[in-house]
């Protein structure tokens, strides 16, 4: 059982709501629209910040597939 199942909050600054999505932060940063706590490694994000995470970073995760085909 990992901690987004046991009910952990979104790691965004200023957020309460419960995660339903984890990442590394290295992965997370790719959006520079979200502030994290930088302290850890993994941060949670929920339904509606991992939707803003998507969007902003849509660009870079496509050229980030490119390089490895």
């Amino acid at each position: 059982m990992g901690k987004v199942e046991k009910g952990i909050t979104c790691s965004v600054l200023g957020c309460q709501e419960s995660a339903d999505r984890s990442m590394s932060l290295a992965k997370a940063k790719m959006s520079q629209d979200l502030d994290f706590d930088n302290s850890k490694k993994r941060v949670y994000l929920c339904r509606n910040h991992y939707k803003d995470w998507k969007k902003s970073s849509k660009e870079d995760r496509e050229n980030e597939r490119m390089r490895w085909n």
